[in-house]
């Protein structure tokens, strides 16, 4: 489930396009149509050319919406002054929480990015630009704690996080605290620097 859009009083035709987009493409997947989403926004497919280029453009612009606010939703704050093992198995448990909601569809980046095939989409391009803003911040605390190989910790958390995501849509259940015991073991071995 994605976190409460704070579009959601939107008024602006660009603003309720982007809205709808977001929520429709999340929910049913990018391949709906255009017809659908200018219903749900209340706005003409006339409109919506002149404001968004392409479908392409809408998808990219949509997930940048929705990225900033599922990402904003899965961390913690800043200087919260817990450790930085605690702050990484924060995104964990946050994605558990949203895990419990019946229209929890997993994480917005990989399916985009799945479901589109095409590494130049832009959409693509959008969901590539925040899975790394994701590792980037598993990295930065990775290396606040010490770790011998932050880079490739990072990366393996990152996986886990598309992996408990993947495995919460497939099996139709919630995570359970899944993921956030898988990460909780990725971190235990991992290797500190001497």
């Amino acid at each position: 489930m994605l976190p409460d859009s704070q579009h959601a009083g939107a008024t602006a035709p660009r603003e309720r396009l982007l809205h709808a987009a977001g929520e429709l493409f999340y929910l049913e997947g990018v391949h709906i149509g255009v017809d659908a989403i200018c219903k749900a926004a209340g706005v003409s497919k006339k409109s919506m050319y002149q404001l968004f280029r392409s479908k392409d453009t809408l998808i990219a612009e949509s997930l940048t919406s929705v990225g900033v606010e599922f990402l904003a939703a899965l961390a913690p704050t800043d200087n919260d002054g817990r450790s930085p093992r605690e702050r990484i198995l924060h995104v964990f448990e946050r994605q558990d929480q949203m895990s419990n909601s019946r229209t929890f569809r997993g994480c917005p980046f990989v399916n985009t990015a799945t479901e589109l095939k095409q590494p130049d989409h832009p959409g693509t391009v959008v969901a590539r630009a925040f899975k790394q803003r994701m590792t980037d911040f598993f990295r930065t605390e990775a290396i606040v704690a010490g770790f011998a190989d932050p880079a490739t910790l990072a990366g393996e958390l990152t996986m886990v996080f598309d992996g408990a995501s993947a495995r919460a849509v497939v099996l139709a259940q919630p995570l359970s605290g899944a993921g956030v015991a898988m990460a909780s073991a990725v971190l235990s071995t991992a290797v500190r620097q001497t």
